[in-house]
């Protein structure tokens, strides 16, 4: 190394050697960055495709910025009047590769995450692994940021004993108990609880606030709801474990939906019975698990009818009840008028129709 200094007379200037070292570092990141390029349009390594993607600007100063540093360590152990060179250098260097270290988190994510398969009906584990990898992923970031300061501050003498003291189990602590009484930490902790146990996922069918949505993000402090009119409801993640919500997919997917009628007692019900089941048996929304047709409430001349059916999920449940409901008023009013309950205005009788 001394013999490859004199060269650039560092006595006189060091920029040379750094200059060269800097274009030797772009020239070897721009080929590898052109071997990942090539590779990654292979259909049979994926993976390639996704470190193209996600990990080609970081190399470019990654590389570079290694090299300088071995340089200026040279320099620096030569004529320590190069110390500051170096010591920016390192301090680069150290930023860099904490920033390549996450990049690399983001990969394996994205990697994973490629292979779920949401596209299935049934997709209750995909959603299940989607929302451990997203807050491991956030978890594993928060700690590569903090190992990353840690090793920037032990690298100088003066601030040494802060950057141990954030690694040892007891700087761990105190930070933990410093912020023990803030919120924020509760709503980490919920987090990781949440994450692990998890009474909600991503996609899952919720009913808050008396609002049904879908969950859509699960981050570490915050939960957003997509609301069915497209309105977003932001719930602090606590909510999920300090209070009672409806989870609709929690298990299972699959729904069983209802739809309620206010009928006449005079109502012909095995001809309905067969009319619903006629009705599903043509629609590809019914999953042919689950259907009745039951009277569940009687109330002077009126009786109560819920029609139930099951469907594979919680949007075509939805669309299920919908298209049941007109189907079967459709066909009491051409075929069974006299099961319409009635009411009358001025004297005249006229068809009520509840649902």
């Amino acid at each position: 190394m001394n013999k490859f200094l004199e060269i650039f007379d560092y006595e006189k200037s060091p920029w040379l050697g750094i200059l060269l070292s800097l274009i030797a570092g772009i020239i070897l990141s721009y080929s590898l960055i052109m071997v990942i390029k090539a590779t990654a349009r292979r259909k049979d390594w994926p993976w390639v495709r996704v470190i193209y993607q996600n990990q080609t600007n970081v190399l470019y100063f990654f590389i570079p910025l290694t090299i300088i540093t071995a340089v200026t360590k040279a320099y620096s152990a030569v004529a320590p009047t190069y110390g500051v060179m170096y010591a920016i250098s390192k301090v680069a260097l150290i930023a860099v590769t904490t920033w390549l270290a996450v990049r690399i988190v983001v990969i394996i994510e994205k990697y994973l995450l490629e292979k779920l398969d949401f596209a299935n009906e049934d997709n209750l584990h995909a959603r299940r692994l989607f929302t451990k990898i997203k807050f491991i992923k956030r978890i594993v970031v928060i700690l590569m940021l903090i190992l990353g300061l840690s090793i920037l501050l032990m690298s100088f003498e003066s601030v040494r004993q802060y950057g141990v003291g954030i690694l040892t189990s007891a700087g761990i602590f105190s930070v933990i108990i410093g912020f023990a009484a803030q919120k924020s930490l509760a709503n980490l902790l919920a987090g990781i609880q949440i994450a692990f146990t998890q009474p909600i996922k991503i996609d899952d069918v919720v009913i808050v606030e008396g609002e049904w949505g879908r969950i859509e993000e699960i981050n570490l402090t915050y939960v957003v709801v997509n609301i069915w009119d497209m309105r977003r409801l932001v719930l602090p993640i606590t909510y999920f474990v300090d209070r009672p919500f409806q989870n609709w997919t929690r298990n299972d997917s699959a729904l069983i939906g209802s739809a309620f009628f206010r009928l006449h007692l005079r109502a012909d019900l095995p001809v309905l019975r067969e009319e619903l089941h006629k009705i599903l048996q043509e629609t590809p929304l019914w999953d042919g698990k689950v259907w009745a047709l039951q009277v569940t409430d009687t109330k002077d001349h009126l009786m109560e009818v819920r029609a139930i059916m099951s469907g594979r999920n919680s949007s075509i449940t939805f669309d299920l009840r919908c298209h049941v409901r007109e189907k079967l008023i459709e066909f009491m009013v051409q075929h069974m008028p006299e099961a319409l309950p009635k009411f009358h205005i001025e004297g005249v009788s006229q068809p009520e129709i509840h649902t």
